[in-house]
């Protein structure tokens, strides 16, 4: 397999919201959804479905818990989320190094 090989790029993480969702919740312990939200500027609709993805392959967890009587979902980076979202950056300098 040569260097620049685009499709090697993770598919999952490819989306710029879930590569959003990836790049926010790499510097943070965790991510409320609605802080998530807003820094994002995505729908709630958006955001879940992105964030569903993300967790059916396994890249995050959320918890759902109460605030009071408020639900609140908090999202979590997994260990196998952490590397997959270094391997897509060393993919992607790869990519951008062969020029």
């Amino acid at each position: 397999m040569s260097a620049f090989d685009h499709n090697a790029l993770d598919d999952v993480i490819h989306g710029r919201a879930r590569l959003g969702i990836m790049a926010y919740l790499s510097t943070a312990d965790a991510a409320d959804f609605v802080s998530l939200r807003d820094a994002l500027a995505l729908s709630d609709g958006n955001l879940s479905t992105h964030v569903a993805k993300l967790e059916d392959a396994g890249y995050v967890r959320t918890k759902k818990s109460f605030a009071g009587k408020k639900p609140q979902t908090t999202v979590v980076l997994t260990e196998a989320g952490r590397r997959a979202y270094t391997a897509y950056l060393d993919q992607l300098k790869r990519l951008l190094q062969r020029g």
